[in-house]
This record gives C-alpha cells, sequence and structure tokens, in this order.
C-alpha cells in the first residue's frame, strides 16, 4: 500500500511525501529546507532519496539543502546543470533507464517542459504498487500498464482560461506559455482514457493553478471520467 503525503502543490511549491511502508521518498523539493524539515516533523532521516523532476525553484529550491542534510538527489544532468548541483549526494540519471532505491524501483521517463530534461516518473515496488509521477508537461508520449496510483498535474481548464483572456485578466503571452508547458483538465483525461487504470486505486491531481482552475470541478470530472477515488493536492 502507497501512502501519499502532500507538503504542498502549486506555483508556490510542490513537494509530497510516497512511502510503500519499507522506503520514504521525496518527489519534488519546491520548498525552503526549514519548511520541508517543519512538513515532515524533522524526520528527514527516514527519507532514502529525493526525486526532481526540473530545475523551476518551486520543484527544486531545496536540492542544495537536501544534499547537505546527507540526502541523495536524483536528477537529470540538464536539471543539475541549470540548478549548479554537484557532490557525492547528485545521483544523475537518465529518462528510459531505471534505478532502484531501496524497495522502489524507478524509471525515469522525458516529459514536455520549458526547460532542460525534465523528468516524469514511475515507481514500483515489491508489493505490486505502481505509481506514476507526471507534472509540469504539456504532453507525455508514454503509456503504463497496471498502473495502481496516480498523480498528476492538472493545472487549468482552457475554457477559464480563454474566459481571463477576454475580460483581461490574463495576458494572451502568459496563456501562450501555459498551453506550452502545462497539463490542463482535458489533458488529464486524454492521458487517463489512454493507459490503463483498471488497477487504479487512487488519483492525486496536482499543481492546480490559482486563477485557472475550479477544484471541485476537476475532481467531479474525473471522477465522472474514471470511476476512481480523486484527491486534490492541498495547495
Amino acid at each position: 500500500m502507497i501512502d501519499i503525503h502532500c507538503l504542498g502543490s502549486s506555483s508556490a511549491g510542490n513537494a509530497y511525501r510516497i512511502s510503500d511502508g519499507k522506503t520514504a521518498l521525496l518527489l519534488e523539493a519546491g520548498f525552503p529546507f526549514k519548511s520541508l524539515q517543519r512538513a515532515l516533523k524533522f524526520r528527514m532521516s527516514e527519507i532514502a532519496g529525493c526525486l526532481i523532476t526540473h530545475e523551476h525553484l518551486d520543484h527544486s529550491k531545496a536540492a542544495k539543502d537536501i544534499m547537505k542534510a546527507g540526502i541523495n538527489v536524483y536528477t537529470s544532468q540538464g536539471t543539475a546543470d541549470a540548478r549548479g548541483l554537484s557532490g557525492h549526494r547528485l545521483k544523475v540519471i537518465k529518462a528510459m533507464t531505471d534505478l532502484q532505491i531501496g524497495t522502489w524501483n524507478i524509471l525515469p521517463f522525458d516529459i514536455q517542459h520549458d526547460v532542460e530534461e525534465p523528468l516524469g516518473f514511475l515507481l514500483a515496488n515489491t508489493a505490486g504498487d505502481k505509481l506514476v509521477f507526471l507534472t509540469d508537461t504539456f504532453y507525455c508520449r508514454h503509456r503504463f500498464r497496471d498502473l495502481t496510483h496516480i498523480m498528476v498535474e492538472c493545472n487549468y481548464s482552457m475554457d477559464i482560461v480563454k474566459e481571463r483572456v477576454a475580460t483581461g485578466r490574463l495576458h494572451p503571452a502568459q496563456m501562450k506559455r501555459l498551453l506550452k508547458s502545462h497539463f490542463g483538465l482535458d489533458h488529464v483525461k486524454d492521458f487517463l482514457k489512454a493507459n490503463d487504470t483498471r488497477k487504479v486505486q487512487e488519483i492525486w491531481l496536482l499543481h492546480l493553478s490559482d486563477g485557472n482552475s475550479d477544484e471541485e470541478r476537476f475532481k467531479r470530472e474525473i471522477q465522472e471520467t474514471t470511476g476512481k477515488l480523486v484527491r486534490v493536492a492541498g495547495r
């Protein structure tokens, strides 16, 4: 059984603790280190490793401090270079080359975002659980089988974005960047329909935009689409 604990999920910062009861991992490190310590009740020593998808600070802010605390950080060379990460606690990983951290087998995969070498992660454990973690992308070409848990960005809805542009509350340039860097509600629906969700126990919607989303609507529509338990990650 996978336990997922959201430490924060928004443009202000992203971090999630996941555990299978044997090995605890941190997905993203987008808050100051002291904030992460408090959120984890100062039990940082329980974290076996930290996976970071890309260089933006709302996902990687604490990376250097996490390594100073003796925890390995796993990320791409592109992200490491962009954030100036180095040292023996840095573990450079590549898309489609798997790695092992404790009881987790992890397959990084390529995604599309406006940064150097961003990654998504497929995590499987010895108990047969399989979790996909996908955020900050506008397209995922990969398909996954036997998923039990899905953590996926659901940043915006196109109709809300268009309405905000029409009323002058969102600049057209911001809309253009949004559409080329983030997963929206329609993307999530298409992604879920394209993947094997028969065994899925829960779906987590991540990184909802403050102005371009509707939490209750997104949760309801994804539940109607999948028939699965849907949770919205707290901001």
